[in-house]
């Protein structure tokens, strides 16, 4: 890789020799200006104003424009001897933890290369401390005409320096929040995490960008003499009525979403009912108080007496086709019929039991009147 400024590192009393090289690069698909009559370059050219010529770039200097509008001139010697210790140097001033640095300062991004064999030691033990002490380097340097301020980490074996932007560069986010009190309700929250659950970490690498792939199709097709794809139509978003019924519908899809990814493609599921159970439609009878036929009474006992055959078919065939509920509701029934029928039983031997005692008292009552007579 190609450095860009070359310098050393100030660590203290030890000085680092170092070269700065790009640690980014730009994958951007560029684009010329172009006649649209004729397909002609449109080009800017470099034309002095006072002899009205074009010219090359080593007649270009730079200069100061001053408030009068008259240029003065400044040469790069004049840079170079800037009576400040960073002209050439990057200065570390402190070393604090990376939560310390708001990530709105970071800009580019640098590698810091040792340069040469002497440089070697003192790089390994700059990037060694900073990795035990679990803290970045604050320092300022110069490039391109100014001083900057940077921030060094470790990278792998290497030492990485960010550019920074000085605090008074960052923009205090005023009128950027809504505007009036807005209350969130703890069962929007708990849906917003469950959604961030969801949707869960991705691994960075990953990630592509899918908008220069689309502008490399186009080119491709159009240099082939294709006609380039076309758009896919996506369905216009709605306006979010109820915020609710929005998160739990983007929990439901991502949840979805990521069981189709997980299972693959999904399998035609066979669907079979489940038989039904017969439902007796007798009812019990409703107790009453009054005496009742013997012909009656002895058609229910009898009844009675056949209801445990039919109930022992019906649950051998419920045994079959319904769920262990459906069991235990059965032998529930089966309990509350027998409690029943126990309470009859007891209810028709005490009205025997009182029929007798009245007869005994009346026979008695009858000779006694006989006799008196």
């Amino acid at each position: 890789m190609r450095s860009i400024w070359n310098g050393a590192i100030s660590f203290g009393l030890v000085s680092i020799p170092i070269k700065l090289v790009n640690a980014t690069e730009s994958h951007a698909v560029s684009f010329r200006q172009i006649h649209t009559e004729d397909g002609g370059r449109i080009r800017y050219r470099k034309v002095c104003e006072l002899e009205d010529r074009e010219v090359t770039q080593a007649e270009i200097g730079k200069a100061y424009e001053d408030a009068d509008g008259s240029m003065i001139p400044i040469t790069d010697e004049d840079l170079s001897q800037l009576p400040i210790p960073t002209a050439r140097t990057i200065e570390i001033v402190a070393f604090v933890p990376e939560d310390r640095i708001d990530p709105l300062q970071m800009g580019s991004a640098y590698y810091l290369a040792a340069s040469g064999a002497p440089a070697a030691k003192p790089y390994t033990l700059l990037r060694e401390a900073l990795k035990r002490s679990n803290r970045v380097a604050i320092a300022k340097f110069a490039l391109r005409g100014r001083e900057r301020l940077g921030m060094l980490r470790v990278v792998g074996d290497a030492i990485a320096m960010h550019g920074l932007l000085w605090p008074d560069e960052v923009r205090a986010p005023e009128g950027v929040a809504p505007e009036g009190g807005v209350t969130v309700r703890d069962q929007e929250l708990d849906l917003a995490d469950a959604l961030m659950d969801t949707l869960g970490e991705i691994d960075l690498d990953d990630l592509h960008d899918e908008y220069r792939e689309a502008v490399e199709e186009v080119v491709a097709a159009k240099a082939a003499g294709e006609r380039p794809p076309e758009a896919r139509e996506e369905a216009a978003p709605g306006k979010v009525l109820d915020l609710m019924a929005a998160l739990e519908n983007s929990v439901r899809a991502a949840r979805e979403s990521r069981d189709g990814e997980e299972a693959g493609p999904a399998e035609e599921a066979e669907v079979r009912s489940l038989p039904q159970r017969k439902t007796s439609s007798r009812r019990a009878p409703k107790e009453t108080g009054g005496k009742k036929p013997t012909s009656t009474a002895a058609k229910k006992t009898a009844a009675k007496k056949a209801e445990p055959k039919k109930s022992t078919a019906k649950s051998g065939t419920a045994r079959s086709s319904s769920t262990s509920s459906s069991r235990s509701a059965s032998a529930s029934a089966k309990k509350t019929a027998a409690k029943g029928t126990a309470k009859k039983a007891a209810g028709r031997s005490a009205a025997k039991e009182t029929a007798k005692s009245t007869g005994r008292s009346t026979a008695k009552k009858t000779a006694s009147r006989r006799r008196s007579a």
